[in-house]
């Protein structure tokens, strides 16, 4: 039986399968960086952006607006219009699959020739291609499910997506390394991963659909909701109706969501250009694939928890807000701060301060780790800019984000035409991160307009003062390390390195919460239970007061 789940628990397991997926995703690249060199990470980053891009164009809000419409529909007893939402999001996702596929491998050679400036890109594009032809029905369906406030289907989906594609994409780059193709071709292999992926999520789909159609014939409180439409009275929707809505809802998602693999297209695509003036092509090559593939595959791991919260925290918000209960919105809302607030800054800050090692440690050399740092270190105002778009969708808000969106953009095009030329990467990387900084603040004014979040109140001072003490320490245990354990082989100095810093790190992170009263009893009862057993021992241990369980 597939059950419902609430915001924290739907949360978790969509925060887990997405942890899966990414170290899924970063174990890839690990092989990947050597088998394909310099030249063939180029071609397989630039055609995993811009495949990237796509989908989120095809598929980026239309989850979420399904999420809403589904959600709201089923709370106030209307399942056969959320049935027929369904249907037609699944009819969109189809074609919409169709012309992604046929278009990205029609165009191609104009991409990566006029665009990129690397035509030796072009075969892994069009390898790639072919996955946009399953991947939006697969959205489609996991925003049902979500709105359905089932977390499940869609976390088990990606996780099996994941493993498809590692296992495709290494095996067929080491085949073709084997035989003795090229770079062009090597690329090649890897991005086909991606439709071996979607394959392999599509068929988790269906079993989960198939296995929720029975589970609600054979509901009886469901029956009885059909019953009752029956005899009021079933309401068709026609197609343009539900699109209307669905666009309406989704185009501001679509935008809002495709802001960071839009930047990091920008940042790959127009790297020569922007960047021209500050590197040799031999020194632009390497700083681009140094942030193609080791720099972007690190930082997609701090944003894993807030992408979880902006997915689950839709329907939650949506449907407080739809019946104008604010106390529950303020609620739900300043519990989701909180908590990335508390999970999100520390997992950015480790890998930011142990970036060295870390990267020794996944890759060849150590190559590339201040891009690292810097890149990992924009995405704590990332996962804030993520979290607050979800909150203004979820309050029915969703030309607020898009406004702030496309000011945020400016600031970046801006930025990095400034910047880039004197400081090349780290130029687009700072511009980068004031985009995220300003769409953050101009969402947070927006929704003070409506609800008073309660995050810390004023315990900001304190709480700066404990990030600032974490990573003081895990950069002086980090570098210590790699100094005391030179002898060893590079790779067993850099994990033990990586690892004691980010150990060091949580502990005195979680302790100088409590120390410092930053978080109190109260907070730690509202919170997931793992986080919440945390904090129990700390505060019990630390003379603070023990946490009450949460119901």
């Amino acid at each position: 039986m597939i059950k419902k789940d609430s915001l924290l628990k739907g949360t978790l397991i969509l925060a887990a399968a997405a942890l899966v997926a990414r170290f899924l995703g970063l174990f890839q690249r690990i092989p990947l960086d050597s088998i394909l060199g310099k030249d063939g990470g180029t071609y397989f980053a630039q055609a995993n952006n811009v495949y990237l891009f796509l989908l989120i164009i095809a598929t980026g809000g239309i989850p979420s607006a399904i999420s809403k419409m589904v959600s709201e529909r089923y709370a106030q007893g209307r399942v056969h219009e959320g049935q027929q939402i369904y249907r037609a999001a699944l009819l969109f996702g189809a074609v919409s699959g169709i012309m992604m596929a046929v278009l990205l491998y029609v165009f191609s050679p104009f991409i990566v020739t006029e665009i990129s400036g690397y035509p030796g890109a072009r075969l892994a594009v069009q390898a790639i291609a072919p996955s946009l032809l399953l991947f939006p029905v697969i959205a489609m369906m996991r925003g049902y499910f979500q709105g359905r406030q089932m977390m499940s289907a869609g976390a088990i989906s990606q996780i099996v997506e994941q493993i498809f594609r590692v296992i495709t994409a290494v095996g067929l780059a080491l085949l073709l390394l084997s035989i003795g193709f090229d770079n062009e071709w090597l690329a090649a292999g890897a991005s086909f991963g991606s439709v071996l992926g979607s394959i392999g999520a599509f068929l988790v789909m269906l079993w989960y659909a198939r296995k929720l159609r029975r589970q609600d014939t054979a509901d009886e409180a469901m029956q009885a909701t059909i019953q009752r439409e029956q005899k009021t009275g079933i309401v068709k929707l026609r197609l343009k109706t539900i699109y209307g809505e669905l666009f309406r809802i989704s185009v501001p998602i679509v935008i809002t969501a495709m802001t960071v693999q839009l930047l990091y297209m920008f940042d790959t695509l127009l790297f020569n250009r922007v960047t021209g003036a500050y590197y040799s092509a031999e020194g632009a090559l390497a700083a681009l694939n140094w942030l193609g593939i080791r720099a972007q595959g690190v930082a997609g791991l701090p944003p894993i928890l807030a992408i979880a919260l902006s997915t689950s925290i839709i329907p939650a918000i949506s449907s407080a807000y739809s019946v104008r209960n604010m106390a529950e919105v303020q609620r739900q809302g300043s519990l989701v701060m909180r908590i990335v607030l508390f999970t999100g800054i520390p997992a950015a800050l480790s890998l930011t301060i142990a970036a060295v090692s870390v990267t020794g440690f996944l890759f060849e050399g150590t190559g590339g780790s201040g891009i690292v740092a810097a890149l990992t270190a924009g995405t704590i105002f990332q996962i804030t800019m993520m979290t607050t778009n979800s909150m203004l969708f979820g309050m029915g808000k969703q030309t607020s984000p898009l406004r702030h969106t496309f000011a945020g953009i400016a600031v970046k095009v801006a930025g990095s035409i400034a910047l880039g030329p004197f400081l090349g990467v780290y130029g687009l990387i700072i511009a980068s991160t004031l985009c995220f900084i300003m769409i953050t603040a101009l969402n947070l004014r927006v929704i003070r307009k409506e609800v008073s979040l309660n995050v810390l109140g004023g315990r900001w001072s304190r709480y700066i003062l404990t990030v600032a003490i974490t990573g003081a320490l895990g950069f002086g245990v980090e570098l210590g390390g790699r100094i005391l354990l030179d002898p060893l082989p590079d790779k067993l100095q850099f994990f033990f390195s990586a690892a004691c810093s980010g150990l060091v790190m949580i502990v005195s992170y979680f302790v100088l919460l409590v120390l410092l009263k930053i978080v109190t009893a109260q907070d730690a009862s509202s919170f997931p239970g793992p986080l919440r057993k945390v904090f129990n021992v700390l505060l019990r241990r630390l003379g603070g007061k023990q946490p009450q369980a949460h119901s």
